[in-house]
C-alpha cells in the first residue's frame, strides 16, 4: 500500500494544532512530573517533600489550588505550537528526504529515522522552553517566589548569564529529543498500518490508542535523560559545571538508577491522554485541510 503524498506545510500547521491539543490535556501532569524530579533530597530521618505522585497532585491543589498545576504553561503552550509544529515538519522532510517518489511506502526503520531527524529542529524551541517552564513549576507555594512569569524568568536569566543561560541544557535537550522522537513517530505510523485495513480511516478510538502508545514509547526512551536535563535546568547557577556530565554521577551516587526514572508514574499516566490528545488535533487539522483543499480544487 502506497504512502499519501507527504506536504510539509501540511504536517507544519497540522502538527501545530496537535502541540496545542497536547499541553491542554498533559501539563497538570507535567507540573507533577518536574517537582517530583526535582525536589530535594531528605535530610536524615526526614520525610520527603512528596511520597509520590498523587501526595504531589494532592498536596499542590490543596496548597495552590488547581491553578497549581498548570504553573509555567505559558512556556509550552506559547512554545509548543510552533515546537510540535516543526516537529512534524521535521518529520515530514526527513521521509522526502528518503523517498524516491512521492507515494513510496517507508520501512519502519525509515520511519524512525525520520523522526530523530525531526527531534534536531524542535531543540531550538523546546530547550529554553524547557528551561523557563520547569523553574517556574518548581515554585512552591510558601516557598521563594523568584519569578513572575515566563517573560520575568526571560529577562533574570538573560541578565545573570545572557543568552547560554537561557538555552542551559540544549544538548541534554538534544540528546532526549533526537531518539525519543524518532521512536514516537515510528510508533503512531506503525500501529497506523498495523490496525488500518485497506488503507481506510482510522476510527477515532484506534487514533487515540496509537497515539497513547507512541507517547508511552517516546518516554521510555526518553526519561532517564529528561530527569538529568530538569536537574541540570533548575540547579543553582555553577552546580553542574559539565551539564548533565556532573549530574550522572551525582544522581548515581545519591539516588542510583532508580533516581532516572523519578517522574515516572506522571509522565505515563500523562502521555496517554496527552498524545492522543496530540494525534487527535493532527488528524483533525489534516482532514480539514484536506477538505479545504478539496472544496478549493472542486
Amino acid at each position: 500500500m502506497a504512502e499519501n503524498k507527504v506536504s510539509s506545510v501540511k504536517y507544519f500547521f497540522a502538527g501545530g494544532f496537535g502541540g496545542v491539543c497536547t499541553v491542554v490535556v498533559g501539563h497538570p501532569m507535567d507540573t507533577v512530573k518536574v517537582r517530583l524530579q526535582t525536589m530535594p533530597q531528605p535530610l536524615p530521618g526526614q520525610p520527603p517533600l512528596y511520597r509520590g505522585t498523587f501526595d504531589c497532585l494532592q498536596k499542590t491543589v490543596r496548597h495552590e489550588g488547581f491553578r497549581g498545576l498548570y504553573k509555567g504553561m505559558g512556556a509550552p503552550l506559547t512554545g509548543v505550537s510552533p515546537m510540535f509544529a516543526l516537529s512534524f515538519f521535521g518529520y515530514a522532510v526527513g521521509k522526502k528526504l528518503q523517498q524516491k517518489h512521492d507515494e513510496e511506502r517507508l520501512t519502519l526503520v525509515q520511519l524512525f529515522a525520520a523522526g530523530a531527524f525531526s527531534g534536531i529542529f524542535t531543540t531550538l524551541l523546546s530547550a529554553p522552553g524547557e528551561r523557563i517552564k520547569c523553574l517556574l513549576q518548581v515554585q512552591h507555594a510558601g516557598g521563594p517566589k523568584l519569578y513572575d512569569g515566563p517573560m520575568d524568568v526571560i529577562k533574570k536569566l538573560y541578565k545573570s548569564g545572557g543568552i547560554p543561560s537561557i538555552f542551559r541544557g540544549f544538548c541534554a535537550t538534544l540528546l532526549r529529543d533526537v531518539p525519543a522522537s524518532g521512536g514516537y513517530f515510528m510508533a503512531y505510523e506503525g500501529l497506523k498500518r498495523a490496525m488500518a485495513k485497506d488503507g481506510e480511516t482510522l476510527s477515532l478510538s484506534k487514533t487515540m490508542f496509537a497515539g497513547g502508545v507512541a507517547g508511552i514509547l517516546n518516554w521510555v526512551i526518553a526519561l532517564p535523560v529528561d530527569v538529568l536535563k530538569s536537574q541540570y535546568q533548575t540547579a543553582p547557577e555553577g552546580k553542574f559545571k559539565n551539564g548533565i556530565r556532573s549530574v550522572f554521577p551525582h544522581m548515581m551516587k545519591t539516588e542510583g538508577v532508580r533516581g532516572l526514572y523519578r517522574g515516572a508514574t506522571p509522565i505515563f499516566l500523562r502521555a496517554i491522554p496527552a498524545n492522543a490528545a496530540c494525534f487527535l488535533g493532527y488528524e483533525f487539522a489534516m482532514k480539514t485541510m484536506d477538505y479545504g483543499e478539496a472544496l478549493l480544487l472542486g
